[in-house]
């Protein structure tokens, strides 16, 4: 029998994060001003580092691939749902939603990738100091990074094509302010149990796998910070590495509970904020994490800003 897209949903709502006119100027204000910070300090952050030849080093260059993979994760959401807040039409096309589905999907896998990229790094800098220059060279940081894009967007196309492939004849409300997976599969009156299947699989093994690597470079590095002797050198050891670690539980916390749960256990409401913190809160807070616990960084950003004060009043 022929596979047809039996779509006759057009276009689909977005009923945002409320449904209460009172609170609209309100989260409108609030998440234009985060999504405006994280614009500005991730960009400030890869501008600072590839403006600084100290920070050129492997650390750092993945530091700058997560600042722009933070930059466009909240840039596929957000500012649609912005324009939602303060328009009347909070319409979607099918093609729009479809197109905001893949880049979801592909900056997630990318990050999720890209998290335990920066644990391997910071495993090999710490556990095997003295080859640390050889193994993470400026060819392996390029294929590296070159293979985690590849990755999340060949994850990106798998999951799109088979939401294509499903049909969404009767309501077209999504319960999101983004056009997720979960909420779509709720909508669709054809069978998503493979789409499902796919997640809990080939999506445990994006998801999963990346953390089972950030878990195994943890424990090494733990165990070779243990057997140092001062406390002064244990705890300047771990700092190197004490921001990537926040950022992985606050990233990881958040997308486990979402996607790796029974659907039965779906609650609007609950999945509404873990999507903001993951999706908003956690791409805004990352570079502040690694400024404010990082000295190098501090020291790059306090020179950058120097400059610019001195050039203005130059000019």
């Amino acid at each position: 029998m022929e596979l047809k897209n039996q779509t006759t949903v057009m276009e689909f709502i977005l009923l945002g994060l409320t449904e209460r006119e009172e609170l609209r100027g309100v989260v409108f204000v609030l998440f234009l001003a985060m999504y405006l910070i994280n614009l500005l300090w991730n960009g400030t952050m890869i501008s600072v580092i590839g403006g600084n030849s100290q920070l050129h080093t492997p650390m750092y260059f993945f530091l700058c691939n997560l600042s722009f993979v933070d930059m466009c994760f909240t840039s596929v959401t957000v500012p649609k749902m912005l324009t939602n807040l303060i328009s009347d039409k909070k319409t979607i096309s099918f093609p729009d939603c479809i197109t905001q589905l893949y880049f979801f999907v592909v900056f997630t896998t990318a990050e999720c990738v890209l998290l335990s990229i920066m644990a391997y790094d910071r495993y090999v800098a710490i556990c095997n100091p003295l080859h640390y220059i050889t193994i993470m060279n400026k060819k392996v940081c390029l294929i590296m990074s070159a293979a985690f894009f590849i990755i999340s967007f060949l994850n990106g196309l798998l999951h799109t094509l088979l939401v294509y492939r499903l049909s969404f004849c009767n309501s077209n409300k999504i319960q999101h302010f983004f056009c997720d997976l979960t909420p779509l599969y709720q909508l669709s009156c054809t069978d998503t149990s493979i789409n499902e299947l796919v997640v809990f699989t080939e999506g445990s093994l994006l998801v999963m796998l990346p953390f089972l690597i950030i878990l195994i470079s943890y424990i090494r590095i733990i165990t070779t910070i243990l057997k140092i002797q001062s406390t002064a050198g244990r705890s300047k050891t771990f700092s190197t590495c004490s921001s990537h670690l926040t950022v992985v539980i606050f990233f990881y916390g958040t997308l486990i509970f979402m996607y790796f749960r029974p659907s039965s256990s779906y609650s609007l409401e609950t999945d509404r904020i873990s999507s903001v913190v993951y999706n908003v809160l956690s791409p805004m807070l990352n570079p502040f994490i690694y400024s404010l616990r990082n000295r190098d960084v501090k020291v790059a950003l306090r020179r950058a800003l120097q400059r610019n004060i001195s050039s203005s009043f130059r000019g």
